[in-house]
């Protein structure tokens, strides 16, 4: 008969480090802290890093939005342009080696548009992704947690929005309201939540029966501090992949509304109303009219979506290996 540990409870050698099973239990960890931390004392959260970046096509990810982010606000203070005027004696040039990407039909330098374009596109992106995550994280995280009429309730508001076509909600609001970029933000943000929301409440669903969830109810935790401390952090990495979808998707978004005639008003513009004018042009000959905003969408498309695998990939690994 092997013998039992010292301060040992019979049958709890499991994880008997670091703190008590009870600390455990309401710190709402799986597996004790001392479990969490790699040998070497290397953190969790570098590991996963690390891991994130092991990945080539990540890398390359990141490296193109960091790229296009730089390029949109930093390149106006470096490359100074006017994209306020109309300059009609040099509309529709070719690219020279004073104006590298053309002019547009009004004389404007390309280049120039170009980054004020990526300012307003890149802000609806990631602005509608951290909008429209936190709140479908919150809405999705109480309807789990809640359960019964509540649950019932909140996701059948949720069901009935779904059912709403993004783009004719928007259409529609757009003819009674004149668009602005606040506007197109926050209508395309109204309409991005709700996956997350359900996403989230199914996590939440299956965490609510965790021994943690129910030792916090037993020491008097409230409702909104076990969602806010336990289950919302245990949901982050999923989150965190959804939400680098939600960029690449209100970023579409945004450019299929300025196709169809309702971007932001000049002399503001977007890539999708570069778009525009390049489709409208490219029958005359105007070909750099195109090209630059459809490859700069193109980019930033991929690059998100590369860098929402990698991530998933990481997030995996850690669920796998919990």
């Amino acid at each position: 008969m092997s013998e039992q540990p010292a301060g040992g409870l019979p049958g709890d050698g499991a994880v008997q480090t670091g703190g008590s099973i009870v600390e455990v239990l309401v710190h709402g960890a799986d597996v004790p802290p001392a479990l969490e931390t790699p040998s070497g004392g290397q953190s969790m959260g570098r590991r996963r890093l690390a891991m994130l970046l092991e990945n080539k096509l990540t890398v390359v990810g990141l490296l193109v939005i960091i790229g296009l982010i730089l390029f949109s606000f930093i390149g106006p203070f470096i490359y100074h342009t006017n994209q306020t005027g109309s300059f009609l004696l040099r509309e529709n040039l070719p690219p020279s080696s004073r104006f590298p990407l053309g002019t547009d039909p009004e004389g404007r330098d390309e280049l120039g548009r170009l980054m004020l374009g990526g300012q307003s596109s890149l802000e609806v992106g990631f602005g509608v992704a951290v909008v429209a995550t936190l709140f479908g994280m919150m809405w999705g995280a109480i309807a789990g947690f809640a359960g019964g009429i509540l649950d019932t309730l909140l996701m059948r508001i949720v069901d009935a929005l779904l059912a709403i076509p993004l783009l004719f909600f928007i259409v529609l609001l757009a003819s009674i309201i004149r668009p602005d970029l606040v506007l197109i933000f926050l209508v395309i943000a109204a309409g991005s939540w709700m996956e997350m929301a359900r996403l989230v409440r199914g996590e939440v669903l299956a965490l609510r029966e965790r021994d943690y969830v129910a030792a916090s109810r037993v020491f008097g935790a409230r409702s909104h501090r076990i969602i806010i401390r336990h289950l919302i952090p245990n949901v982050l990495g999923v989150v965190v992949v959804a939400g680098t979808f939600v960029v690449a998707d209100a970023i579409l978004a945004f450019a299929a509304l300025a196709f169809l005639g309702l971007g932001v008003p000049p002399p503001a513009t977007s890539w999708g109303d570069m778009l525009t004018i390049g489709v409208n042009n490219v029958f005359n000959g105007f070909w750099w009219q195109l090209w630059p905003a459809a490859v700069a969408l193109v980019l930033v498309e991929i690059a998100v979506n590369v860098v929402g695998d990698g991530v998933r990939d990481v997030v995996e690994q850690r669920l796998v290996r919990r």
